[in-house]
C-alpha cells in the first residue's frame, strides 16, 4: 500500500514529542543566521544571497542527475538580482528558465501558489517540450497515456519500482485540495508546513517530469514565508545532494508507510538545521572575500587582475597557471607573467610546490 492508498488520506499525524525539540532548535539557528546577516553591508548580504542562489539552482538540478555550468547560473541569477559580477555570459534558455523558477518561489514568496503559478514554474523548466529527449506534457497535469507514473531504477525491463503515484484522474481534485492547504492560515509551524508540502507534492507527483525540482521550490517559498524574507542565505537543495541517498531512502520508506509522517519530518528538520548551519561556511567565504579585497584599496589593481582574483574568489576549477591566466584576461602569455609576478609581490597570490611547466598559483587570504 502507497502512502496515497490509506484510508484518511491526506490527514498526516506525527509525534510532537520528537518533533518539537528538533523545531525549536531549527527555529534558533535559523535567526540567528538572519541575525548575523542583517549586521553585514548591503554589499556583504547580495553576495552572500548570490553565492546561496547560484549554489542552490546547481544542486537541485544536480540531485536529478543535471550538471549546469556554473558561470551561467550565476550570470543569470547575479542578473535579476540586479548585482554586477563583472561581465556577463551566454546563458542557455533552459539555464534561465530553472532560475527564473526558483527566484520566482523565494522572491515572491507572499504570492499565492496557485495551478497556473504551477503551471509556469514547470513551463520555464522544459521550455523545449522536451525532457530529453522525450517529448512531455508541458505546463499540464500528467495524464498517464503511457501508464501510471513510476519512479524506477535499473535497467530496462528489470527495473525496481521504488514509488508509484496515484492515476492521473484524480489530480484535478488531489492539487486542488493540496493548493488549497498550501494557502491556508494554521497554528501548523511553518517548518513542519514546508516538510510536509514537500512530501505531499512528491506524493502526488502532478507532472510527466521535473517534481523533484518543483517540491524543493516550494519548499523554498515556504521557508521563505517562514522568515518573512525574499533573500536567501541557506540553501536546501545543497544540502540534500549532499544526503542524496537519505533523502531518496526516507521518501520511499514514506511511501510505502502510513499517514504517520514522524521519521519524513524528523530527516526534514534535521537535513534543514544541518543546511543552515553549513551557511556559516558561506559567511566566512564571504567574509574572507571582503577582507581580501581590503587589502589593495590604497593600492588598486589593474582591470585584468581583478578580473581573474575574482573568478579565483568565486570557485575556480582546477590549478592557475600563466596560460590560464592569459585566457582568462585575454591577454599574451607574457602579460600574464607579469601580472601574476606583481601579485605574488604584492601577497595576493603565492606560487604553488613544484615547477618548470606545471608551476601553478593560488590564492594568499
Amino acid at each position: 500500500m502507497y502512502l496515497w492508498e490509506n484510508t484518511g488520506w491526506p490527514t498526516f499525524t506525527w509525534d510532537e514529542s520528537i518533533l518539537s525539540p528538533l523545531v525549536a532548535k531549527v527555529s534558533y539557528a535559523q535567526g540567528h543566521l538572519l541575525g548575523k546577516m542583517e549586521a553585514l553591508g548591503f554589499d556583504l548580504r547580495n553576495e552572500a544571497q548570490l553565492q546561496t542562489l547560484t549554489e542552490d539552482v546547481i544542486k537541485s538540478s544536480e540531485i536529478e542527475g543535471e550538471n549546469l555550468e556554473r558561470r551561467q547560473v550565476r550570470s543569470s541569477v547575479a542578473r535579476r538580482l540586479g548585482i554586477d559580477v563583472g561581465g556577463t555570459y551566454q546563458v542557455d534558455r533552459h539555464v534561465e528558465g530553472i532560475v527564473e523558477m526558483m527566484l520566482d518561489a523565494s522572491g515572491n514568496y507572499s504570492q499565492s501558489l496557485t495551478m497556473e503559478r504551477l503551471y509556469s514554474w514547470h513551463a520555464a523548466l522544459f521550455p523545449t517540450g522536451r525532457s530529453g529527449m522525450s517529448k512531455i506534457r508541458v505546463a499540464e497535469w500528467r495524464d498517464d497515456s503511457n501508464g501510471p507514473m513510476q519512479v524506477v531504477s535499473g535497467p530496462v525491463g528489470r527495473g525496481k519500482v521504488h514509488f508509484q503515484a496515484m492515476p492521473a484522474t484524480g489530480l484535478p481534485q488531489e492539487m486542488a485540495a493540496f493548493l488549497d492547504w498550501v494557502e491556508q492560515s494554521s497554528n501548523l509551524n511553518p517548518l513542519l508546513k514546508a516538510g510536509l508540502a514537500h512530501l505531499w507534492f512528491i506524493t502526488i507527483h502532478p507532472f510527466d517530469d521535473g517534481n523533484g525540482r518543483i517540491a524543493r521550490a516550494l519548499t523554498d517559498m515556504l521557508l521563505a514565508r517562514s522568515e518573512k524574507s525574499t533573500q536567501r542565505f541557506y540553501s536546501m537543495s545543497t544540502q540534500i545532494q549532499v544526503e542524496r541517498n537519505d533523502y531518496y531512502t526516507n521518501l520511499e520508506w514514506s511511501q510505502k508507510g502510513g499517514l504517520d509522517v514522524t521519521r519524513w519530518l524528523e530527516w526534514f528538520l534535521g537535513c534543514l538545521l544541518s543546511a543552515i548551519e553549513d551557511a556559516q561556511r558561506v559567511l566566512a567565504e564571504i567574509l574572507a572575500k571582503a577582507h581580501f579585497w581590503e587589502r589593495f584599496s590604497k593600492h588598486p589593481l589593474s582591470e585584468r587582475q581583478i578580473k581573474v582574483l575574482n573568478r579565483l574568489l568565486d570557485g575556480f576549477e582546477g590549478k592557475l597557471t600563466t596560460s590560464k591566466w592569459a585566457k582568462l584576461a585575454k591577454c599574451s602569455v607574457d602579460t600574464a607573467h607579469r601580472d601574476i609576478v606583481d601579485l605574488i609581490g604584492r601577497g595576493a597570490l603565492q606560487k604553488d610546490p613544484g615547477g618548470g611547466r606545471s608551476t601553478s598559483y593560488s590564492l594568499v587570504y
